[in-house]
């Protein structure tokens, strides 16, 4: 009991010595941070005159001008293989070859026959030509005449069937040997010597995908295209970007092509392809990207650092630095771009506050640092 008893007496003289010997903070002016201690040490940036690109990001997919998968048109064993994997070839370049010895005979056939019915034609018009000198001198009648007349006919049509019979042929001789029908890149090898294919079947010989150039379809929001639009229709360049998918890298630099002709009502968005040079072959078939589409430049704007602008609410807000005083300025924001915002409410020239917020107050005494501070993230809001 006596311990408790000289407990008791402790806490309590130790109550009395704090409530009456505490030292209360000098209250001065309102030069003084919000916690009192004396002027605030910050950094600062200044307010500059620019210009400042309003972007629409959004994602992409690359997508190939042209993609040609190449099936047989003949039958046959293949006989070789030209392309490597991964080659880039141009129109024209040999891909496989099919053994072409049965469509060459077949083809030396219509041929024969080709050349026999034009033998039939030519006796067939020099008896005509006889008739003809017969009949003026009374030496035949003129129904044999008549009848020449149409063998001649009859044989000029036999002909035509013949040469429509070698064209197919040669058509057929020519499925003997692929070439490739666009410029591009080969996918893997998907068919190898002594393979057999059909001329009706669907096995595909090759993959050819335009590379140089490519496309990146990506997606617009419906509420820009008023912005979009117009600019379209006076023939505008629209520049578009391409990033990774981390959106940090760009990959490349192309411009706006087109955009779809329909929104899609499930996303309230509209389609739109960019066509890019991919000269390093920097996009590559079906990759994800991230797409930033410029579509406008703001001449003459006030610009300043995201970081330094502080938000209460709905209002935005930045303590310009006068005479070695914070001045709390509300603003109105525009355009961002990286970290970089378009402003309106203060002038180019003004010097802002960019750290210490959580210290500020309206009328705050600064002292500016020479050595960076890290800034506040939290934001601040209006004493």
């Amino acid at each position: 009991m006596v311990v408790w008893i000289v407990l008791l007496l402790v806490f309590g003289a130790a109550f009395w010595w704090v409530t009456h010997h505490h030292v209360e903070p000098t209250k001065a002016g309102g030069g003084r941070s919000r916690f009192g201690g004396g002027p605030v040490t910050l950094t600062t940036v200044t307010a500059q005159k620019g210009s400042l690109g309003v972007y629409i990001d959004s994602i992409g997919t690359v997508t190939p001008v042209y993609t040609a998968s190449i099936t047989s048109q003949a039958t046959g064993p293949v006989i070789a293989v030209h392309y490597k994997e991964g080659q880039m070839v141009r129109k024209g370049d040999p891909l496989v070859d099919i053994d072409p010895r049965p469509y060459q005979a077949t083809l030396l056939q219509a041929q024969g026959t080709l050349e026999r019915d034009e033998s039939v034609l030519a006796q067939a018009r020099m008896d005509l030509e006889r008739y003809r000198a017969a009949w003026a001198k009374d030496a035949i009648p003129k129904q044999t005449l008549d009848d020449q007349e149409k063998i001649v006919l009859q044989n000029e049509g036999t002909v035509k069937l013949d040469q429509g019979a070698v064209q197919l042929d040669q058509v057929q001789l020519g499925y003997c040997h692929i070439t490739a029908p666009i410029s591009g890149r080969v996918g893997l090898r998907l068919v190898d010597p002594g393979n057999v294919v059909q001329g009706t079947g669907g096995t595909t010989l090759a993959v050819i995908t335009q590379v140089q150039p490519i496309t990146v379809i990506f997606t617009v929001p419906e509420d820009y295209l008023g912005q979009v639009q117009p600019r379209m229709r006076k023939g505008a360049k629209l520049a578009v970007d391409a990033y990774d998918r981390g959106a940090q890298k760009k990959i490349a630099t192309g411009a706006l092509l087109t955009i779809d002709n329909q929104i899609d009502t499930t996303t309230g968005t509209v389609k739109g392809r960019a066509s890019f040079d991919n000269k390093d072959s920097s996009l590559f078939p079906n990759e994800f990207v991230n797409t930033r589409l410029l579509v406008n430049t703001l001449q003459g704007a006030t610009l300043i650092p995201t970081s330094a602008i502080q938000h209460n609410g709905a209002i935005s807000f930045v303590y310009v630095i006068e005479d070695d005083t914070a001045h709390m300025r509300t603003i109105q924001q525009g355009a961002t771009d990286g970290n970089i915002t378009e402003v309106t409410g203060i002038e180019p020239g003004d010097v802002l506050a960019n750290s210490s917020f959580e210290k500020l107050q309206d009328k705050s005494k600064i002292v500016v640092s020479s050595k960076p501070i890290p800034t506040s993230t939290s934001g601040s809001s209006a004493p």
